[in-house]
């Protein structure tokens, strides 16, 4: 295990943890659809570099129901934040434009 990774790996893991935090604290005062999917694009995104560092540290295997030759659980955890994401700012662009904004 290089340091180098290690080091990426804890500034990805405190960095998410913020960024998770502070999105369900936010999701708790916001009752709006669109943030509620960049809500959970956030925190699968966090959920993915978990996902990551288990998988680097031998926790996980790798391999485990493959899809086209992709491992499902990192199929899922690639395509889901970015879903997520694409679905709120879809949402908010159709609002927008509709009121006129």
């Amino acid at each position: 295990m290089q340091d180098t990774t290690v080091i990426l790996f804890i500034i990805k893991l405190c960095l998410g943890a913020f960024a998770s935090f502070f999105a369900i604290l936010l999701w708790a005062k916001t009752r709006n659809l669109p943030w509620a999917f960049i809500f959970l694009g956030t925190i699968f995104q966090y959920c993915a570099i978990v996902y990551n560092l288990l998988c680097f540290l031998g926790i996980i295997p790798v391999e485990f129901f493959p899809v086209f030759g992709i491992p499902i659980f990192t199929l899922i955890f690639t395509v889901l934040p970015a879903l997520f994401f694409i679905i709120g700012f879809v949402i908010m662009f159709v609002r927008s434009d509709r009121y006129g904004r």
